[in-house]
């Protein structure tokens, strides 16, 4: 009786229903489709949008300083192996030819790039909302969006340069720490973990108030981005783990750190877009909702469908807190 009663508590939960909602929601994207889709131009776009945000935090730090803290980030996440591939990238990526028209045209592969990218997270992020992005026409359209995306690198430049001095100074005050009370080092750790967490956070919140096109409240984007942040943690871990455990690299031969990579790419872009649906779900449950931008249009059920994009027969988000608007809004 009473593990019935906290099952039926368990189902009309705010939390379950959630998690419920964000899974249908899930399938009805084929988010697993667009994650892919997304690592594979994530890859090529990967040695210029490193070069360019190790460029905007190498301004103060210097640009070994950021590229060695990118490495080390790197290994923490895809080992040995694969940060030792990223680093390759950079530094062939930065080996261009030299003379003034070879500068200029590598500057100009490395901008567009470094920003097509972020073209790609824009496009998931608006199917998974299923919005219709305002039409792009001539020069000037692409170049907006182009500065758009390049406004996000600036952003993750200057959370880099962030991270940074963050990392400097609790270096420096950790040491001091140690020295006086040498059984609190785990503070530092927690406080630097803290750091990366909110950092982290505050990335995933960025994005996904800016980039789509949409109008969202930052009130409903926060949590979002904080489940976002967390799940990237804890995959963090376990894709570390099975990297190390596993033998992805010398299976593949000579391309085993370009897998490596691959897998981690595929992994980050897996949470990122179950984070958006989280978004979503929880904007049009209790939040303010999901609205289309200046230009946009919602899309269509219909043309979801016929696209493979959502499942018509899936059912609706619902809010338990309010009751299904049924009137036509025409």
């Amino acid at each position: 009786m009473v593990r019935n009663k906290l099952w039926e508590w368990s189902k009309n939960s705010p939390i379950w229903i959630l998690l419920k909602n964000t899974y249908l929601e899930w399938n009805e994207d084929k988010a697993s489709r667009l994650a892919a889709a997304l690592a594979y131009y994530t890859i090529f776009s990967l040695a210029p949008l490193l070069i360019m945000v190790i460029a905007i935090a190498g301004f103060i730090f210097g640009q070994e300083a950021a590229q060695g803290e990118i490495v080390n980030q790197m290994k923490g996440l895809i080992g040995e192996a694969g940060a030792h591939a990223v680093e390759r990238m950079i530094m062939s990526a930065r080996n261009t030819s030299s003379g003034i028209i070879a500068t200029i045209f590598a500057l100009g592969a490395l901008f567009l790039g470094a920003t097509f990218v972020f073209g790609q997270l824009r496009d998931a992020l608006n199917t998974i909302w299923e919005i219709t992005p305002r039409p792009v026409s001539g020069v000037i359209g692409f170049m907006k969006d182009r500065i758009i995306s390049f406004s996000m690198i600036l952003a993750i430049g200057f959370l880099l340069l962030i991270s940074l001095v963050m990392s400097a100074a609790l270096s420096v005050f950790g040491g001091l720490l140690n020295e006086i009370f040498p059984k609190f080092s785990f503070i530092m750790h927690s406080i630097n973990f803290i750091v990366s967490f909110g950092i982290t956070t505050l990335l995933f919140a960025m994005i996904y108030k800016i980039l789509p096109d949409v109008k969202i409240a930052w009130s409903d984007v926060w949590l979002g981005a904080a489940i976002t942040s967390m799940l990237f943690t804890v995959g963090k871990f376990l894709i570390g783990l099975y990297l190390g455990k596993s033998s992805v690299s010398s299976a593949y031969g000579a391309a085993g750190s370009f897998v490596i990579i691959l897998i981690w790419v595929y992994y980050s872009a897996q949470i990122f877009l179950f984070g958006a649906e989280f978004t979503q779900v929880y904007a049009n449950t209790y939040g303010s909702g999901v609205k289309p931008s200046k230009g946009a249009t919602s899309l269509p059920e219909r043309y979801c469908a016929e696209k493979g994009i959502a499942d018509t027969a899936t059912t609706k988000i619902k809010s338990p807190n309010k009751e299904e608007d049924t009137s036509d809004t025409g």
